[in-house]
């Protein structure tokens, strides 16, 4: 019997905003990879994400091992997008704003 050799791909899909899921689900690439640094292993991560296959959760580890330095752009690229939303929401939404007048509203009851 001989074994045939073929390469796969990473599971990895990218979705019409930019964001890389892994496999069919949305579980992004920023979460496994971010909790496999954490020191998760790859059955602990299905666990946690039921969603996700064994086999897709390693063959991400091993694109992220593969790929590091891209990756990690990409999950700062992430992180900054992230924060950038959070202050145009935080501007349009002041938080302590919203606070004061619920505090005022208990106190006037």
């Amino acid at each position: 019997m001989t074994l045939a050799i073929v390469a796969e791909y990473a599971p990895l899909e990218t979705n019409p905003d930019g964001v890389v899921l892994v496999g069919k689900t949305r579980v992004t690439l920023d979460t496994v990879v971010t909790v496999f640094k954490q020191g998760t292993t790859a059955e602990e991560i299905v666990h946690r994400y039921p969603s996700l296959g064994l086999a897709d959760v390693y063959a991400t580890i091993a694109f992220y091992l593969k790929h590091k330095q891209e990756v990690e752009a990409y999950l700062q690229q992430r992180q900054q997008q992230a924060q950038e939303i959070r202050q145009m929401n935080e501007s349009r939404f002041n938080p302590q704003s919203l606070r004061n007048r619920l505090q005022t509203r208990q106190a006037e009851q």
